[in-house]
């Protein structure tokens, strides 16, 4: 009976039996039969013929009405179905941020390959800016990020909390001291920043605003393990996720400062250009959510 309801769908929308047949690749005689028995089985006429026009009568209306909804529920029921019994497969593109992409990502996709060998995951990895832009044209199926931005166009979820730390070298003058570190004290260093665009950047810029701090000395380097490496050899401090620099930590390359009201803190978030989700994508999204939420 749904393929009834479907002929009868089309010759509605259509308003013609020789267009609804062209369309469902049937002949007329054939979508005339299929109207027929659908109207001997409600019992009664619901079209009106002439050579001049098709259209609903008031029963048409109601059954046409509900025969949407009857569609719709197959539709969904066969994807539910599909999504149930399909293997997750094939290729999704995905886009990170700096310090999501090469300090997060390589352990979720692990996870994926060993779950999912048929999904073929590519990964870009820019500047958050960088990888708005792709999201937003349609060049990638997710994004990762960090921080805010604005943009109407894409769909966006904060899928995890990232905390943000002040380090320097084990050898600095502000981690040899006692006690914790005023602001006045962390204007007199030397500030190494990530360039404009990039996620972390806007993190120490939203820090410097929100503690009125006015570093005397600032240094731009363009990648995370550049700072890192900076910080360590002594030439300054920096503001990093502590996502990035746990490693250093541990072996006690680099230390924390202790700073009255950090860690700062800001979000990560995925943004798509689309409701429509391949299996292989939703699939992605749901491992990662399961790796940050451990």
């Amino acid at each position: 009976m749904d393929f009834h309801l479907q002929v009868f769908v089309m010759v509605a929308e259509k308003k013609s039996f020789s267009r609804a047949a062209e369309e469902l690749h049937l002949t007329q005689p054939a979508v005339s039969q299929y109207i027929r028995a659908l109207e001997d089985s409600v019992g009664t006429r619901l079209l009106e013929r002439t050579n001049k026009y098709v259209r609903l009568n008031q029963a048409g209306e109601i059954v046409f009405r509900h025969a949407k909804e009857i569609l719709n529920l197959y539709t969904n029921m066969q994807c539910s179905v599909d999504d149930l019994t399909n293997k997750a497969r094939g290729p999704i593109s995905i886009g990170s941020s700096f310090t999501f992409g090469e300090y997060i990502l390589p352990h979720i996709i692990a996870r994926l390959q060993n779950h999912y060998p048929e999904i073929t995951p590519s990964i870009t990895i820019h500047n958050t800016k960088e990888i708005i832009d792709l999201v937003t044209n349609h060049q990638l199926d997710i994004g990762i990020i960090e921080g805010i931005f604005k943009q109407d166009k894409l769909l966006t979820e904060i899928v995890a909390e990232d905390h943000m730390v002040i380090v320097a070298s084990p050898n600095h003058r502000l981690i040899q001291r006692e006690g914790d570190v005023t602001i006045s004290e962390l204007e007199e260093e030397t500030w190494i920043v990530r360039e404009q665009g990039s996620g972390t950047r806007e993190a120490t810029e939203n820090l410097f605003k929100t503690y009125g701090i006015t570093p005397k000395k600032l240094m731009e380097f363009g990648s995370t393990q550049l700072i890192k490496e900076s910080v360590q050899a002594g030439i300054g401090i920096t503001l990093l996720s502590r996502w990035t620099i746990e490693k250093e930590l541990h072996n006690h390359y680099a230390e924390l400062i202790n700073v009255s009201g950090l860690p700062f803190k800001r979000n990560f978030s995925i943004v798509t250009n689309t409701v429509y989700q391949t299996k292989a994508l939703k699939t992605f999204i749901e491992t990662l959510r399961q790796y940050l939420s451990q």
